[in-house]
């Protein structure tokens, strides 16, 4: 073979190369299977934030049937049994359910959007976050959803104290939002 004809087969396969580089391959039939079991479930195009927020906010009764979700620190795991999809969480902050009682909790660690149960639905209560540094990082009033559970934005990399208030009755629990192992499910706020 002459060095002409090694060049030009040369440029050739480097073309083919570039041309299947290029072109995703799995990568996109991948994403079209995301897609597609997203739409599923009316999550298509949608971020964790978005997801999360529409799933927890959902009547218990309107969850979609079959459909796991599980809060993480870094993403949001979404699965069907034979399928899952994750998607990453905003850099900068993470979610924490809170699911205050007086009677009845369950132990969660990773919070599920589309199981957890909490004992006071649809409950009004006073939420305070306080950082271990004495910063007020949350002070609001809010009402938990119909699954008992108030989901809280709070920023990564803290430490602190979260109080609630119902009623005349308050709980304390030590939060925190430092690793990718942290809870993202609170159960153990007993209100006295």
């Amino acid at each position: 073979m002459t060095a002409r004809r090694r060049g030009v087969l040369v440029l050739l396969v480097a073309c083919l190369l570039a041309i299947a580089a290029c072109s995703g391959g799995g990568d996109e039939k991948a994403d079209g299977a995301e897609e597609a079991f997203l739409a599923r479930y009316d999550l298509d195009g949608l971020s964790a934030t978005e997801v999360i927020d529409r799933l927890d906010a959902m009547p218990v009764q309107e969850r979609p049937e079959g459909l796991t979700a599980s809060v993480r620190p870094d993403v949001v795991v979404l699965g069907d049994g034979r399928r899952e999809v994750e998607l990453p969480m905003p850099r900068d902050e993470v979610y924490v359910s809170v699911a205050p009682y007086r009677r009845d909790t369950h132990e969660c660690h990773f919070h599920s959007l589309t199981t957890c149960v909490g004992e006071l639905a649809n409950t009004p209560l006073r939420v305070e976050l306080t950082a271990t540094d004495g910063e007020v990082v949350l002070s609001e009033t809010r009402s938990t959803f119909d699954n008992g559970f108030v989901g809280l934005w709070v920023p990564r990399g803290i430490r602190g104290t979260l109080t609630v208030e119902h009623e005349g009755s308050r709980g304390t629990v030590p939060v925190s939002t430092q690793g990718d192992q942290d809870a993202t499910c609170v159960t153990t706020l007993r209100l006295t």
